[in-house]
């Protein structure tokens, strides 16, 4: 019984070892063509295009680390026609307001409004402030992006060009997560760099884009009309899946564009580092179940390290699992430094197979479970919506 128990999970094992590295070269095509069709698009590029003026919508809560110098960024963007960045609180007392004011006295020139959202519209306050913020927003091209999020002066200019095309309903773009000196950021940067970015990019081969980043959503106000705007997504956690899903609807195009933007993570001890991946995992699952799901045949090291146990050290299983970390450590190589130009990732490598193994196991917490916690409050999340838990209540 016990050696057909053990045959049973090598040959599981040794499927999802072999799926893994099917997705993983899958990765690798994926990282590779958007490589090359951007380098195709730079030698093709065109005279430079009228651009229109963008509204910037920038929703804050508290502060994140190195906050100044990413909000400062939006203000130095080489960007001819005239733009405005839009600030939205829903506190008077909240922290970030002194950062808007001191951005104010540093760029007198620049058009930087802060609005104090009082309504709450619905359980994600963010996106009931992006309602409130969007009727005080002048131009018709809005571009929407995280808090946290740093930009290099040709940003705007290069994310607002391809919404020319009136085919194209929304840009988006990757992003790569600078790390604290903490061990969790560590993970959660090599997180971004070699595992949600490949994620990513395969999926933009295999279905083509039919999603947003919260990096950056541009995109026409009329096209956001059309989809019910803010409006209707003030229940959603993943407003930036929602946003890009419904444009897509449209017949519209979803481009993921060459720009990668920076974000200056937390110092994520270990729990806190579980916990972000715990609330980034299940709006995951709610967002795209099968999606999900499929997550199980890309956990390449585990499987083959399962695989070696259950053939009891076979040499052909500690064969399979040295190319799985091979093929492995080239997707992070390939995805986190030649994409995303991460230079933390080859500093980190040896902390990848530690990484993945953590995955695992919040997949499987994922799996189970629908309360998050976001932003200091708690939340049951059904069906991508999410349910304010009462504290006092609980």
């Amino acid at each position: 019984m016990a050696h057909f128990v053990y045959n049973a999970i090598e040959i599981v094992a040794l499927t999802g070892t072999a799926a893994s590295i099917s997705y993983y070269l899958i990765c690798l095509w994926s990282a590779l063509t958007f490589l090359r069709e951007q380098e195709a698009a730079d030698k093709n590029a065109s005279t430079r295009l009228a651009l229109p003026s963008a509204s910037i919508l920038k929703p804050l809560k508290g502060t994140d680390p190195g906050m100044y110098e990413s909000l400062r960024s939006h203000c130095l963007q080489a960007y001819p026609p005239e733009y405005e960045i839009i600030f939205g609180v829903s506190d008077p007392s909240d922290p970030a307001i002194p950062l808007v004011e001191r951005l104010k006295e540093e760029f007198p020139q620049q058009a930087i409004h802060l609005i104090l959202c009082q309504k709450t519209l619905g359980a994600n306050t963010k996106v009931g402030n992006l309602a409130q913020m969007r009727a005080q927003a002048r131009y018709e091209v809005l571009l929407v992006n995280d808090s946290d999020i740093r930009v290099e002066p040709d940003y705007l200019r290069q994310v607002v060009a391809p919404l020319a095309d009136p085919g194209i309903g929304l840009v988006t773009c990757l992003y790569r997560g600078m790390a604290s000196g903490t061990l969790g950021s560590r993970f959660e940067s090599l997180g971004i760099s070699t595992d949600f970015a490949a994620g990513v990019l395969t999926a933009r081969s295999l279905d083509g884009m039919r999603f947003g980043l919260g990096s950056t959503l541009a995109f026409r106000r009329q096209d956001l009309e059309k989809i019910g705007g803010f409006e209707g997504l003030v229940d959603y956690l993943a407003d930036d899946y929602q946003i890009g899903h419904r444009i897509a609807s449209l017949g519209l195009q979803v481009k993921l564009s060459a720009v990668v933007v920076e974000t200056h993570l937390p110092a994520y001890d270990l729990g806190g580092f579980v916990a972000h991946q715990l609330r980034w995992g299940r709006t995951i699952r709610d967002s795209r179940p099968w999606g999900y799901l499929g997550l199980l045949f890309t956990f390449g090291l585990a499987w083959g390290v399962l695989a070696v146990v259950a053939s009891h050290g076979a040499t052909a299983a500690w064969a399979l699992l040295g190319a799985t970390g091979l093929i492995r450590l080239c997707v992070a190589l390939v995805v986190g430094r030649a994409v995303l130009e991460d230079r933390q990732v080859t500093r980190w490598m040896w902390l990848i197979p530690l990484r993945d193994f953590i995955g695992v196991l919040v997949w499987l917490a994922s799996l189970a479970g629908h309360t998050i916690n976001w932003r200091g409050e708690r939340f049951v999340l059904r069906d991508g919506k999410l349910e304010r838990i009462d504290p006092q209540a609980a």
